[in-house]
């Protein structure tokens, strides 16, 4: 079993920042992805950013030049900087990851959401 664990969320003011942590632990042979999804009331989850094992990353076009996704892979985790935040970006912010575990298998997983909202 996998779990994700996030951090980082809460109340900041437009212009501000925040950087969000998701941290996976439990039987992980290897990680081929992860990434960081949003969902604001009565809208559906979309995918914010999000980094490929050898391939790159990737982000959604609101968001280009205002977050940046990296990775520990020391540690097997995923952080999104959040700059320049709008109050369009008020939303939950769930993690996602694509996990090969030891029976070579790919399983995904979500963490518990964290909080963001962008206010004054």
């Amino acid at each position: 079993q996998v779990q994700l664990v996030e951090s980082g969320g809460g109340l900041v003011q437009p212009g501000g920042s925040l950087r969000l942590s998701c941290a996976a632990s439990g039987s992980i042979f290897s990680i081929n992805r992860m990434g960081w999804y949003r969902q604001a009331p009565g809208k559906q989850r979309d995918l914010v950013a999000v980094t490929i094992t050898g391939r790159g990353t990737n982000y959604a076009d609101s968001v280009k030049r205002r977050f940046t996704i990296t990775k520990d892979n020391a540690k097997n985790t995923v952080f999104l900087q959040m700059t320049s935040l709008k109050p369009e970006d008020t939303a939950d912010y769930y993690c996602n990851a694509d996990i090969i575990a030891y029976n070579r298998r790919s399983y995904a997983y979500w963490g518990q959401g964290t909080q963001v909202t962008v206010s004054s």
